[in-house]
C-alpha cells in the first residue's frame, strides 16, 4: 500500500484525528469539513461521521487529545514554573493546531465531561507549579489568582508569538523568548 491509497487498516479514529491536525495546521479549524478530512484520510465520507457524530464532535476529541498532551508536556517539565511556563510555550507552537482548537470553545462541546477532565488535568498541573512561588510582600499568596496571571503570561505570550505579533527583538526562538519574559513573573 503507498500513502497516496488512502487508509486501510490500523486505528482509524487516531488517522482521522491525525489527518485533521494536519487540515487545521494548513487552514485552520474553521475551514475543516468532515467531507475534506475523508477525502485527505483515504475513507469514505461517512467514515469521519461514524467515529465523531459530525464536525463539533471531532473537534472536541481533537481539544480532549490537545488537553492530555498539554498536562503531559506541562508534568514533563517538572516542578519549576519557570521550565511549565516555557514548555506551555514550545507546547503552543509544537501542537498548533491542537492549541487552536482548545481555546475555541464555540468550536466543540465545551461541556463534554471527557474536554472538562481533560482541561482540568492540564489546568491542575499549572496550580501545582504556581503553588511553589513563594508568597509576596509576606502575606499568602491566592493560588486561584497566581494560577491565572500564570496561564494569562504564558497563554498570552504564545498567542503573540503563534500570530507573529512580537517584535523583532525577542528573537526566532520562542522558548528562549519564552523564557525571558515569563522570568520576569517567577523573580
Amino acid at each position: 500500500m503507498t500513502p497516496t491509497r488512502g487508509y486501510h487498516h490500523g486505528d482509524l479514529r487516531r488517522a482521522l484525528l491525525d489527518t485533521a491536525v494536519e487540515a487545521i495546521g494548513e487552514s485552520g479549524p474553521a475551514a475543516l469539513s468532515l467531507r475534506d478530512l475523508a477525502r485527505r484520510a483515504g475513507v469514505s465520507h461517512a467514515a469521519p461521521a461514524h467515529h465523531f457524530g459530525d464536525k463539533a464532535g471531532l473537534l472536541t476529541a481533537l481539544a480532549v487529545q490537545g488537553f492530555d498532551l498539554l498536562a503531559e508536556t506541562l508534568r514533563q517539565a517538572g516542578d519549576d514554573l519557570l521550565a511549565a511556563g516555557v514548555a506551555y510555550v514550545d507546547f503552543a507552537v509544537r501542537h498548533r493546531a491542537h492549541f487552536e482548537v482548545m481555546f475555541r470553545p464555540e468550536l466543540y462541546r465545551a461541556q463534554d465531561p471527557e474536554v472538562r477532565a481533560a482541561s482540568e488535568r492540564a489546568g491542575g498541573v499549572l496550580r501545582d507549579r504556581v503553588a511553589g512561588l513563594p508568597a509576596r510582600d509576606g502575606g499568602a499568596g491566592d493560588p486561584g489568582r497566581d494560577a491565572l496571571a500564570a496561564w494569562s503570561i504564558v497563554h498570552g505570550f504564545a498567542t503573540l508569538w503563534l500570530a507573529g505579533a512580537l517584535p523583532p527583538r525577542v528573537g526566532d526562538d520562542p522558548r528562549e523568548a519564552a523564557r525571558n519574559v515569563i522570568r520576569r513573573l517567577v523573580e
